[in-house]
């Protein structure tokens, strides 16, 4: 039976799988002179970079499809495996379409390959943009509108149009629209995760990274219009949420095989550098959209592992997506060596007992390849969730 969504999935998975970054190539060659920006996971804030003109492309490293030979060189064992292959990547010619390079801070591994970087590829314009961890408007806020508007700058200085109020304004408009897709997308997993698969809404959203804000939307519009017009029967399957692949993504077999463990995936992690900021970003009349973006990333930021939370009781956010997805149990699924990821874990697993909520742990690296002790043990969990229950907040 032909499936409605099909073609608009391939042309999403073309995309993720292409570490080549042909289409980034091809959206050169259509706008002469305007510049690709390259970033690591996690957010940044894309409408800054649209309204001046640039294509703003996130970074996951090769995953399970390149072999990392001279990435290895760089870093030492005992870090997660994703500076390797970014290095790889670059090294092996992937990235030379790119034009500048910022990495948010994540870690203190992001934080040194921007530095790596530097060093390795002097003709790129690299920076380091630094979060604040205050989310007071009068000091995280000044901060953070000062790191805005230097990493602006240095996109001028590299070629980029120079950063005006409407063009902002208006780039926030389309990353609004886009947000609303997702959360869409978003909705029907949690409403009927057997029509579309969390591995499809992966595909979905990642596609994105790669895309203008506006492309994007008419790609999520189709891919919706499909997912409801498709045939699909109802399983009984347990209702999971996944926490800590922010950064370095699992491969997309491993995605798949708890999917095929018996665990409907309602909610995840995976892409947060696009669904960090929740809601739309507010536009007041008089005020300048720069501030608009400030705002939002200091009180609609989504709380996670390399995000101070304050005052707030750590896990209280996992709890609440737990409710508010009607999901029975949790699985931590963190890349080895994710110290952000890791160090958070044991905080979250204490307000899961608390709130009697049910979990099991896996750990990954992007080019793991055996899946079937995950399988065992995904499926395992969620046979014990549908026989004992999920307890719940």
């Amino acid at each position: 039976m032909n499936d409605p969504a099909a073609p608009a999935l391939a042309r999403a998975r073309e995309l993720v799988e292409d570490l080549d970054f042909k289409h980034v190539t091809g959206w050169k060659a259509e706008h002469p002179g305007a510049l690709v920006v390259g970033h690591l996971p996690i957010y940044v804030p894309r409408p800054l970079f649209e309204a001046m003109g640039c294509l703003p492309v996130t970074i996951f490293g090769g995953g399970d499809q390149l072999d990392v030979v001279r990435g290895d060189s760089f870093f030492q064992s005992y870090i997660c495996h994703l500076p390797r292959s970014t290095v790889e990547l670059g090294l092996r010619g992937s990235l030379d379409a790119f034009d500048a390079f910022v990495f948010p801070s994540t870690c203190d591994v992001i934080r040194n390959l921007s530095g790596m970087w530097k060093m390795l590829f002097p003709k790129k314009a690299v920076t380091y943009l630094d979060m604040p961890q205050n989310f007071s408007p009068e000091l995280g806020g000044r901060f953070y509108a000062a790191e805005l508007r230097r990493v602006a700058a240095m996109l001028v200085s590299c070629g980029a149009k120079p950063l005006e109020s409407e063009a902002l304004a208006q780039a926030i408009v389309r990353e609004n629209e886009r947000q609303a897709l997702l959360d869409e997308l978003q909705e029907l997993r949690t409403k009927e995760p057997w029509r579309i698969r969390a591995s499809e809404a992966y595909l979905a959203t990642r596609a994105g990274t790669q895309l203008p804000a506006a492309d994007h939307a008419t790609l999520l519009r189709e891919l919706l219009a499909g997912f409801r017009e498709r045939p699909a029967r109802a399983y009984d399957n347990a209702r999971v949420v996944v926490v800590g692949s922010f950064c370095e993504q699992p491969p997309f077999g491993l995605i798949r095989t708890l999917e095929q463990s018996g665990c409907d995936i309602v909610v995840d992690d995976f892409q947060l550098g696009l669904t960090a900021i929740r809601g739309p970003i507010p536009l007041r009349e008089g005020e300048d959209p720069l501030d608009s973006l400030t705002r939002a990333f200091l009180v609609q930021g989504t709380p996670t592992a390399c995000r101070y939370v304050g005052n707030a009781p750590k896990g209280e956010a996992l709890l609440t997506q737990i409710r508010h997805h009607r999901a029975d149990g949790v699985v931590f699924l963190a890349a080895s060596f994710c110290d952000p990821a890791l160090l958070d874990q044991p905080m979250l697993e204490k307000a899961c007992d608390g709130a009697h909520v049910p979990y099991t742990s896996v750990k990954f690296s992007e080019n793991t390849a055996q899946f079937q002790p995950v399988r065992e043990q995904a499926g395992a969990f969620g046979d014990s969730l549908k026989l004992w229950g999920g307890g719940g907040p």
